[in-house]
């Protein structure tokens, strides 16, 4: 039980600091959302004076006249009641809108081609470590190609091959604008196609860094003690396969997916950028360009969330499956 209390302490700490450093490293940069948004105001043709400056101040939460850390109690206390602010960049629409609107393009996305990439490398890492040297071994140097593979680079070769050869599927957009969001079938069918080429993109990209490293443990946990005893007891192969090597080679990789899971959150970046796909990664980019200071920390908020909620649950699981890590505690 104390393992489990002084793991969910840490992480709490840790969720402390980081919403600090959210707090402070937005003010230690140049530029302001209020000034920002008054130039554009001020290009459109609107009026800009003293009284309309203060009103969009209190309108995205500005409160520079008062002390440090009464600002910082302020933010706590709208963090904690999701009160995130304005977004400067698709003004005048809350930051918690703007991300539940792309939040969930970015978890389908990213999330399912995450685990479909981590499945498939785990899976093919047992199976070409368990018997190395084979002819499926020899393969593992094009998966690790692909891996050193820039994201923008392989997704511009498929959208070239896959859509403007071929044509089989869309090149941008999340899905077709005929369709209204929503659950009907034609909207999700559509969302799927568009889909494709950047989950394809992902899982390519990934898969062969999962399969090293699976192989690698394979080989390693093959030599231990244990297996030999295992084999010593007349045990089948597939049995050792999966409930002793498979089963201990694959505890460094729940870790790297754990953190792989967390970075869900934020998206691939530059996936997004090349698909025009509607994720997360695409308004993280937007805000950076707009000096949208509040996006930026409603996205690095939930990022932080993703990252350490996942490493909690994968800490937790490790002293479940794995009594060792609770030795000592």
């Amino acid at each position: 039980m104390m393992y489990f209390l002084r793991k969910i302490g840490f992480y709490a700490i840790a969720f402390w600091a980081a919403l600090t450093l959210n707090f402070i490293i937005p003010r230690l940069m140049p530029g302001n959302p209020v000034d920002i948004l008054l130039a554009k105001l001020a290009q459109q043709g609107g009026t800009v004076n003293a009284t309309v400056r203060r009103s969009y101040e209190l309108l995205l939460g500005g409160n520079s006249g008062e002390p440090i850390w009464n600002q910082y109690v302020a933010y706590l206390g709208n963090v904690f009641t999701g009160k995130l602010g304005i977004s400067v960049s698709v003004f005048p629409t809350p930051v918690s809108t703007v991300i539940a609107q792309a939040l969930p393009w970015t978890i389908v996305l990213v999330g399912v081609s995450t685990i479909l990439a981590t499945i498939l490398g785990v899976v093919l890492g047992a199976v070409v470590g368990w018997k190395p040297g084979t002819w499926l071994d020899s393969l593992i140097p094009a998966t690790t190609i692909l891996a050193a593979v820039p994201y923008f680079w392989l997704a511009l070769l498929l959208v070239y091959l896959f859509s403007t050869l071929l044509g089989w599927f869309p090149s941008q957009g999340g899905y077709d604008v005929v369709f209204d969001p929503g659950w009907s079938w034609g909207f999700i069918l559509s969302a799927m196609r568009y889909a494709i080429l950047p989950a394809l993109t992902i899982i390519i990209a990934s898969i062969g860094g999962w399969l090293l490293g699976m192989r690698n443990m394979m080989v390693s946990t093959l030599s231990e003690d244990f297996i030999v005893t295992a084999y010593a007891k007349g045990l089948r192969d597939k049995r050792i396969l999966t409930s002793y090597a498979a089963r201990n080679a694959v505890l460094p990789s729940i870790a790297g997916f754990a953190i792989s899971l967390g970075f869900v959150v934020s998206g691939s970046i530059v996936t997004e950028q090349v698909f025009s796909y509607p994720g997360i990664g695409s308004k993280l980019l937007a805000a950076v360009q707009n000096n949208d200071y509040a996006l930026m920390q409603g996205i690095f908020l939930f990022i932080t969330l993703a990252v350490l909620g996942a490493n909690l649950i994968v800490d937790l699981f490790y002293g479940v499956i794995d009594p060792r890590t609770r030795a000592g505690n």
